[in-house]
């Protein structure tokens, strides 16, 4: 058997054990995962000694599992969260024969800037920077991009600036590129207050605290947004080890504040920003995942479906699964990436 079909087998593996074909969604569909809300033991999942790779700003940690010759599959986290969102999907993955690179953000873990004197620059277009810079500095070749939070946002990205490098795209809560000016525009009472900590952060005070109460401001930000995931303290002490990188604070001002034109990006991500403020569509296969107890704010599907073309599905994951959704429920963010890749077929 040769390696593409090898890596089909795997595949078919892997769409057996979570649940075969009678499993697989349609645009409308909705997939229910395992109990992952309730009492989650301490983690037994590791990926092991990580790797770094260097690009024109940062050195990047980041963690590989599967096959080295396997479709690659780059998987980006969010924040407060960090590379273990995706500590259960990623061994799926790679049983199917997936190569899997998970990397820490700017910010996060042991990634580190090169310079002392480069901007601590949170903005979108900085992060997407980072992202495709990695893929040409390890040589993958068309990716498929899963992201969740900020790292959907960065996914969203690469699919729609650099869709002859990317294979495919599965996003949590959908199309999550914005731009400073839909920033600046105010939003009804109930949504302003779900950006609480975005207005926080745009003050000298909420700089402050968050620096001094990080761990306990994640803490709290895990709970508000997945508040039936009833995660156990081991596992947040693994992922909130990554905010103490010495750069996380300020990224993470930065980010907030550049989003409502309150801080300055760096004037070489600034062609990508005024191509992103068109709000370009998606144009290769795509997957969306929603779980049904997401408590953080986030976009109604039927907001975003224009952006994406018909190889496309949206999946509202059930169970009481909230806004950490590839860490909530594994099973169903693994097949969503099973899934892109059959859509995006053998090109």
């Amino acid at each position: 058997m040769g390696p593409d079909g090898a890596r089909l087998e795997r595949r078919g593996f892997l769409l057996s054990a979570l649940g075969g074909a009678a499993c697989l969604a349609t645009s409308a569909a909705t997939a229910r995962a395992e109990p992952a809300s309730g009492y989650i033991p301490t983690p037994s999942s590791s990926f092991g000694l990580l790797k770094r790779v260097r690009t024109s700003v940062l050195d990047i940690a980041y963690a590989e599992a599967g096959p080295a010759d396997g479709r690659p599959v780059l998987l980006l986290h969010g924040w407060p969260y960090d590379i273990h969102s995706y500590a259960d999907a990623a061994p799926l993955l790679a049983a199917a024969g997936f190569r899997v690179i998970i990397p820490y953000l700017r910010g996060f873990g042991p990634t580190r800037f090169l310079s002392e004197a480069s901007l601590r620059n949170g903005q979108q277009a900085a992060l997407a920077s980072d992202a495709i810079e990695l893929i040409e500095a390890l040589g993958l070749e068309r990716p498929i991009v899963g992201g969740c939070d900020w790292g959907a946002r960065t996914a969203c990205i690469l699919a729609v600036l650099y869709p002859a490098q990317v294979r495919a795209l599965v996003s949590v809560s959908g199309y999550l590129i914005g731009s400073q000016a839909a920033g600046a525009t105010p939003l009804a009472p109930e949504a302003e207050r779900s950006w609480w900590y975005q207005y926080y952060f745009a003050t000298e005070r909420g700089r402050q605290g968050y620096a001094l109460h990080t761990h306990d401001f994640a803490r709290l930000i895990w709970k508000t947004a997945s508040p039936r995931w009833t995660f156990d303290e081991p596992t947040f002490l693994r992922s909130a080890a990554a905010l103490d990188n010495p750069d996380h604070v300020s990224i993470t001002i930065h980010n907030y504040r550049w989003r409502l034109g309150l801080a300055e990006g760096e004037a070489r991500y600034a062609a990508m920003e005024e191509r992103l403020a068109s709000f370009p569509a998606v144009t290769i296969p795509a997957v969306t995942l929603e779980g049904d107890a997401n408590g953080a704010p986030h976009p109604r599907a039927s907001d975003y479906r224009a952006r994406f073309t018909p190889a496309y599905e949206h999946r509202l994951v059930e169970g009481g699964i909230g806004h950490n959704l590839p860490q909530e429920a594994p099973d169903a963010f693994a097949r969503a990436i099973v899934d892109a890749d059959r859509m995006a077929g053998r090109s």
